[in-house]
């Protein structure tokens, strides 16, 4: 479910991503001609009144466009993998079960230009509805792919020329001191546990420096960080 106009816009836009249907609240429909006037020929547009759009919703907020995508088969890790550029910033989340954190570290991967994101089983669906509004669209933009095993994974990154750092709060360096290499992979845990000992035992692992007596960051809030110190611009 893509919700309102900058959603909407990006779900159109997407070469991944397939519009089945749009509704609109009649108020909203002459601010939309130019995103609809891209859509493709023969896409449903219903236009109603707000109770409809209330009762079709299932709770007043929608923001008044509600858009539904088709599903596309999940990406292969390893393929998704093997198409990135030979200078890349992939994320790699692991059991993070939280939409709203989810939502927000798309968002923050597509503001500062990961290449991709790999998310473990045990993570939420990027393409919860939530998920999608928080990204503000951002999971329909960054290219994704699921994998089994953490451990694994992280080997297979290290035989594509990829160097992973952990985040943690007790992480050996401080980010600042990190310069990225031209492949480099960022490993984010779930809030509370983090990530698994076994993994922080075998890469680098980063902290961010905060006051004394504090003991982390939300793990949206920390990616936004560290992705802006890995940046490298355009």
């Amino acid at each position: 479910i893509a919700e309102g106009k900058v959603v909407l816009e990006t779900l159109l836009a997407s070469s991944r991503f397939e519009a089945e249907s749009v509704m609109v609240l009649q108020s909203r429909l002459a601010g939309l001609s130019e995103i609809l006037a891209k859509a493709p020929s023969g896409l449903p547009v219903y236009v109603v009144a707000g109770p409809v759009m209330d009762e079709v919703a299932g709770f007043p907020v929608h923001r008044g466009i509600l858009a539904i995508g088709r599903r596309p088969p999940v990406a292969d890790a390893g393929r998704l993998l093997a198409s990135l550029p030979p200078r890349a910033l992939a994320l790699v989340l692991v059991g993070i079960s939280n939409h709203d954190n989810i939502g927000s570290i798309f968002r923050n991967a597509a503001a500062f230009g990961a290449d991709a994101i790999f998310l473990d089983r045990t993570c939420c669906d990027p393409l919860y509805r939530k998920a999608i509004r928080v990204s503000t669209g951002s999971v329909l933009r960054v290219p994704y792919a699921i994998f089994d095993d953490s451990a694994a994974f992280a080997g297979i990154l290290a035989e594509n020329g990829f160097e992973s750092f952990a985040l943690s709060p007790r992480g050996a360096a401080d980010i600042r001191n990190i310069r990225p290499g031209k492949r480099t992979a960022l490993f984010l845990g779930t809030e509370g546990t983090g990530l698994p000992r076994t993994l922080l035992e075998r890469m680098n692992t980063l902290r961010i420096a905060m006051t004394d007596g504090f003991d982390s960051l939300n793990v949206a809030a920390a990616s936004a960080i560290v992705l802006h110190h890995l940046y490298q611009g355009d």
